[in-house]
């Protein structure tokens, strides 16, 4: 079986938003409403895995000392 190709955090944010305005039109069964709320459910849990992997790659500032490379935790205000 071939594997599902892993939709871009922008894809999956398209296609959230799409699911939210035909949930929204209210002219969904309740059928439809339970499988696109499904779906929402799993592509916004994928743009939250990512969101919070970009985050932790952004945790880490490098700056140049002594032409040392120092890793710095970024500090975000309000953190």
């Amino acid at each position: 079986m071939a594997k599902k190709k892993e939709l871009s955090f922008e894809e999956a944010l398209a296609g959230l938003e799409e699911i939210i305005g035909n949930m929204e039109n209210g002219e969904l069964s309740l059928r439809d409403l339970m499988d696109n709320y499904a779906q929402g459910v799993k592509l916004s849990k994928q743009c939250m895995q990512e969101l919070e992997q970009a985050e932790k790659s952004m945790d880490i500032l490098i700056k140049e000392e002594n032409n040392e490379a120092q890793e710095l935790e970024l500090k975000i205000e309000g953190d």
